[in-house]
């Protein structure tokens, strides 16, 4: 009898442990998983536009509110086309009030050629709105293109 008080007692220290070490563990592993999610979690996916014989592709980088900069990377490709347009001058970015923002900069392959790509840059929009537009008006054999996102 008192070997089976002993048994119960040490099964009953060893129970608490191994829930007490559990808890601990996959809250340590929440905690992990929750510091490791970008500061944006919506993550924002690439859109294609090949409506004509130009094709336009746009991935949003980081656009939370916490960044110096929102950047877009574009890349234009044509077999039939000569890209020449400025694009800090035929792109606007659009929220979901109708504000329309221009680009700061643009970094990556000048006007000419069949392809091209780079970085679009644009000031951050605070606060951070419900949605936005990134949309390229029309120039030459370039016709409109417009890609929305939703951001929150």
């Amino acid at each position: 009898m008192k070997y089976l008080k002993v048994l119960v007692f040490i099964l009953s220290i060893v129970a608490i442990g191994a829930a007490i070490y559990y808890s601990t563990a996959n809250r340590a592993t929440r905690t992990l998983k929750e510091t490791m999610l970008p500061s944006n979690q919506n993550i924002l996916q690439t859109q294609i536009n090949s409506q004509d014989p130009i094709t336009v592709k746009v991935t949003p980088k980081d656009l939370s509110e916490s960044v110096t900069a929102w950047d877009f990377e574009v890349t234009l490709d044509t077999h039939s086309n000569n890209l020449d347009q400025d694009l800090t001058k035929i792109t606007v970015l659009i929220d979901d009030k109708g504000n329309r923002f221009n680009p700061a900069a643009w970094e990556g392959d000048p006007p000419q050629g069949h392809h091209r790509s780079g970085i679009l840059t644009f000031q951050p929009i605070s606060p951070l709105p419900k949605s936005i537009e990134l949309k390229i008006e029309q120039t030459g054999d370039l016709s409109e293109k417009s890609f929305k996102w939703e951001l929150r």
